[in-house]
């Protein structure tokens, strides 16, 4: 509809009937108003109940909306009190104001937003400089939305580049395929999944929980695209020995001239090692280490979700994966598998890389171990329970129930603890260590040592009512498992 007050024609104004004035500037009136501005229906509020399965006919009030949510999320459980997850809970006020003075910025859109994708490049270099990258200022890297997203792109780069070797018999009869501990996290197998790579999975035997070095070379052949090693794995807390990997793969490549490229999912221990762990060798200063990825709303203590996936060189990532598209008035180069995403979370990565520096980070994570280890300790000390880690490399440990427990297991102590607002993970291991199950704790930024003494205080108050139970109260372990991860 057109917004000019009326038609010029030789002979002057000529308006007809429909081109009233009045009429004009209430239509006006009407596009100018955007209709969040005003509230609409007062009353709805009292009378409404809120949509669950189609669209309400008209609007409400923006506070009626905002209570209707608000108070639905209120059976959220506290994620301040959530032992389960990885994820940052907590952070300081002004970078909360300056992830919402850019959530409306599109990341992706580099030449909209110069100065974003600026911060993006600053922390890819700082990153860099962090692993020990040959030479910082040439490292290439993205932001991502997470270590998922991260690791399907570091997969990507290695059937990329395996492929690239291989063009006179790919894709024939050769099938690519990617060796990795069972302990991986799940956007491995996802990653396998989707782009048609054989997943080999080192299993868990006695005690190892995760990948052993000599099993996977044994898993390698002509086409492995990579191996994966896991600086920090979500089962236990537990570092890889990416050192002896890329030894092992380099003995193995002496023999076969198999130059299997690692790569290093760092998505918690990559924010930890180089702060709390320097003098372990575990990143660029590897050679074989072709890329590393991490999550900057892990231990890089960013809300979610935002994650970085780094390559030691140009030449670990094909150009030909890099699109450079002309997008709103700019060639883009990118490499992503999504096309929108706020630039908020990268805004807060480089906000937080500024506010805290290396001995800022180096508190802050050395403070959660600290926790993590003392909390271990205390439950250690209790009859009832067996250590399997102790929180000395990620803040987090696992531990089962001894083996004189008959009347509780693991699940019946995660239950009884929601009870409480605690939120702790119990699980099965993986094979070929099913007959294990076990709880973990994950200390994080904000998880505070009044908090562990809470956190003791109620498991102590617990114990004397699990110990009086005939038996286990759900013997279908798969029902029992509140939480997947």
């Amino acid at each position: 509809m057109p917004l000019q007050h009326g038609t010029q024609g030789t002979e002057g104004n000529m308006r007809g009937p429909a081109d009233d004035p009045a009429d004009d500037h209430s239509e006006r009136l009407r596009l100018s108003l955007n209709p969040f501005f005003g509230e609409a229906d007062p009353t709805g509020g009292m009378t409404s109940a809120p949509a669950t399965h189609r669209l309400p006919d008209g609007p409400m009030p923006p506070s009626t909306a905002y209570q209707l949510v608000h108070d639905e999320l209120m059976l959220d459980g506290n994620s301040r009190l959530n032992l389960a997850t990885f994820v940052t809970t907590w952070m300081e006020r002004q970078a909360g104001v300056l992830m919402a003075e850019c959530r409306d910025k599109n990341v992706i859109d580099k030449d909209e937003y110069p100065r974003t994708a600026e911060l993006e490049r600053r922390c890819v270099t700082m990153l860099a400089d962090l692993w020990n990258a040959p030479d910082p200022s040439t490292a290439v890297g993205c932001s991502t939305t997470g270590s998922s997203e991260a690791c399907m792109l570091a997969g990507l780069a290695l059937k990329r580049r395996w492929s690239m070797k291989n063009r006179d018999r790919y894709p024939g009869s050769a099938r690519p395929n990617l060796v990795m501990g069972v302990n991986v996290q799940v956007c491995w197998e996802k990653f396998c999944n989707f782009w048609e790579v054989e997943a080999r999975l080192v299993p868990m035997e006695g005690d190892r929980f995760h990948l052993d070095p000599g099993a996977a070379a044994d898993l390698c052949d002509e086409n492995t695209i990579g191996v994966v090693a896991v600086l920090g794995s979500t089962f236990d807390g537990s570092y890889e020995p990416v050192a002896e990997l890329c030894s092992t793969l380099d003995a193995l490549q002496e023999r076969t001239g198999w130059d299997i490229p690692v790569h290093v999912d760092g998505a918690s221990g990559a924010m930890v090692a180089p702060f709390l762990d320097e003098d372990l060798v575990w990143d660029f200063r590897l050679p074989r280490v072709s890329s590393i990825n991490t999550s900057g709303h892990k231990y890089g203590l960013v809300y979610p979700g935002v994650g970085w996936a780094l390559w030691r060189t140009p030449a670990e990532l094909p150009d030909e994966l890099v699109f450079r598209v002309n997008y709103l008035g700019g060639e883009m180069p990118t490499f992503a598998l999504n096309f929108s995403r706020p630039g908020a979370q990268v805004v807060a990565q480089y906000y937080t890389f500024m506010r805290l520096g290396r001995d800022g980070y180096r508190a802050v994570q050395q403070t959660a171990r600290d926790v993590a280890r003392g909390l271990a300790d205390e439950i250690g000390a209790m009859e009832d329970f067996r250590l399997l880690t102790h929180g000395n490399e990620l803040p987090v440990f696992a531990f089962t129930t001894a083996p004189h427990v008959k009347n509780f297991d693991v699940f019946d102590v995660s239950r009884r603890l929601r009870e409480h607002g605690w939120l702790m993970p119990a699980y099965t291991f993986p094979a070929n260590r099913e007959d294990l199950s076990v709880l973990r704790v994950v200390c994080r930024n904000g998880f505070s040592a009044d908090l562990a003494a809470m956190l003791l205080a109620d498991l102590r108050l617990l114990l004397p009512e699990l110990r009086r139970q005939p038996h286990p109260l759900d013997r279908d372990k798969s029902r029992a498992t509140a939480f997947h991860h």
